[in-house]
């Protein structure tokens, strides 16, 4: 494991999002989703591409809420251009489980 310092772990912006709009990505490689997200005011809604599709269907997604890296550089998959990372853990089976928070707070709001 890598150790970093605090002013490493600052340069991260992670914030909470709700997710507003979900459709299929048959063009993606693995299994996955392409996912609009609510951040705010201040950052609006960003799309991302989300290999969520083992534990989560397109109508589960809506209004739930998720956290997100938002300032790592927009990537493109095949077709889509994804603007944020949605968080998540790998279970025993390597399908992510996503990071949310315990209470519904305000989009946009930044992980300290």
């Amino acid at each position: 494991m890598q150790t970093i310092n605090w002013n490493d772990f600052e340069k991260v912006d992670l914030r909470v999002g709700t997710i507003t709009h979900v459709e299929e990505f048959p063009e993606a490689r693995k299994p996955a989703y392409k996912v609009w997200v609510d951040l705010g005011a201040e950052l609006g809604i960003r799309k991302s591409s989300a290999q969520i599709t083992h534990h989560y269907t397109k109508e589960g997604l809506l209004d739930r809420q998720v956290i997100c890296v938002v300032n790592f550089p927009k990537k493109q998959i095949g077709p889509f251009l994804s603007e944020v990372l949605i968080t998540g853990f790998s279970d025993e089976n390597g399908d992510i489980i996503l990071a949310v928070p315990e209470k519904r707070i305000p989009n946009g709001a930044k992980l300290h």
